[in-house]
This record gives C-alpha cells, sequence and structure tokens, in this order.
C-alpha cells in the first residue's frame, strides 16, 4: 500500500501526537528509511520553537488553554524552517532553548533539491503549518489520561480541546492509533 506519491524536490513531514505517543521516536523511525531511498533527512523539534517563558507562561505555569494556544511559536516555524526548506533549501533547525528561556543562536542549515525534513512535536495542526504529509499519533482519552504523567494531567484538557476543536484524525493525511505501542494501527479510509 503506498500513502503518498513520491516526488521531486524538498518534502517538509510533520508528525504530531500528544507527548505519550511518541512523536519524535517515529519521526526518528522516519530517517533510516528516506535515507535508504537516496534522501538526505533532516530532524527538527517543534519543541525548539516554543514561545519565550513570559508568553508561555502569562497565565500561569499550568494554564491548559495557554498551553495550546501560546507555548508553540507556530510562525517562526512557518517562516524560518518550513517555508523557506522548500522555498529555498535553507533553514534554521532551532531558534528558542526553553530550559535556558533564551534564543539558541543556530546557524541556518543548507538542504539539498531532494532533502525531506521531519518534524515533530504536540498541538501542531490546524496552525496553517505547510507539509507534503502530516501524521497524527492517537489515543483514546483513557491511554492519554493514562500514560501521561500525574505532573502533566493539567494539560488534558488542552489535548481534549485540541481533539474537539482541530480535529486532528479528519485534517492529518495518515492516523496511527497507539493504543497498544506494540502494535500500531494504520487507519486506511475505505
Amino acid at each position: 500500500m503506498q500513502l503518498v506519491a513520491p516526488r521531486d524536490g524538498r518534502v517538509r513531514v510533520m508528525v504530531d501526537g500528544a507527548p505519550p505517543t511518541r512523536p519524535d521516536d517515529l519521526a526518528d523511525a522516519l530517517v533510516d528509511p528516506l535515507q535508504a531511498l537516496g534522501r538526505p533527512v533532516f530532524r527538527v523539534h517543534a519543541d525548539d520553537f516554543l514561545r519565550p517563558a513570559s508568553v508561555r507562561f502569562e497565565h500561569g505555569r499550568r494554564d491548559p488553554d495557554a498551553y495550546l494556544e501560546d507555548r508553540l511559536d507556530a510562525g517562526a516555524l512557518g517562516r524560518e524552517v518550513l517555508d523557506p526548506f522548500v522555498a529555498r533549501g535553507r533553514f534554521l533547525p532551532t531558534l528558542w532553548d526553553a530550559v535556558a528561556d533564551r534564543a539558541t543562536r543556530a546557524a541556518f542549515v543548507d538542504a539539498p533539491g531532494r532533502a525531506v525534513l521531519v518534524l515533530d512535536g504536540s498541538l501542531l495542526l490546524g496552525r496553517w503549518l505547510d507539509a507534503e504529509l502530516t501524521v497524527h499519533l492517537t489515543v483514546r482519552p483513557s491511554t492519554l489520561a493514562r500514560r501521561t504523567p500525574a505532573e502533566d494531567h493539567w494539560t488534558l484538557p488542552a489535548f481534549a480541546r485540541y481533539d474537539e476543536e482541530t480535529l486532528p484524525t479528519q485534517v492529518a493525511d495518515v492516523v496511527v492509533h497507539v493504543d497498544d505501542p506494540r502494535h500500531p494501527a494504520l487507519e486506511v479510509d475505505g
């Protein structure tokens, strides 16, 4: 089964999912197969494009609405990574160190013509970010609650709102159910 038609030129792949679904693991797992196809691969983490703490935590450190709306600098992710990767073959791999709460001062990276950029993160869909392929990792709400560490349960309303308002299982190109991570289930339109 072929999910996406092969294409020449630079390609952006976005892997979205709540932290317990491990979107970074799937994104990392794509690297070797893509390289085996002769495609140079670049990995980017959305968490390297968070807003400064003064913006992220303006409403407190545990506000689920702020986590959904104010955490990610989607404008910078589009402007510095996704758009220039395709248009110019040059992008910024990181922007913000959330721990140090300052710019990373990363150098721009040049990407050859057949490169693939694989971006992982949470709450990425519905933000006008362009990608040739979007993948959403999903679990039942009870599974998400069980896998989310107790100290992060305050984020659960943000993910519930994201599911309700953004409808990631409907807007993603590929949906993977990972309630049992040993047996992921690919959702296929029938």
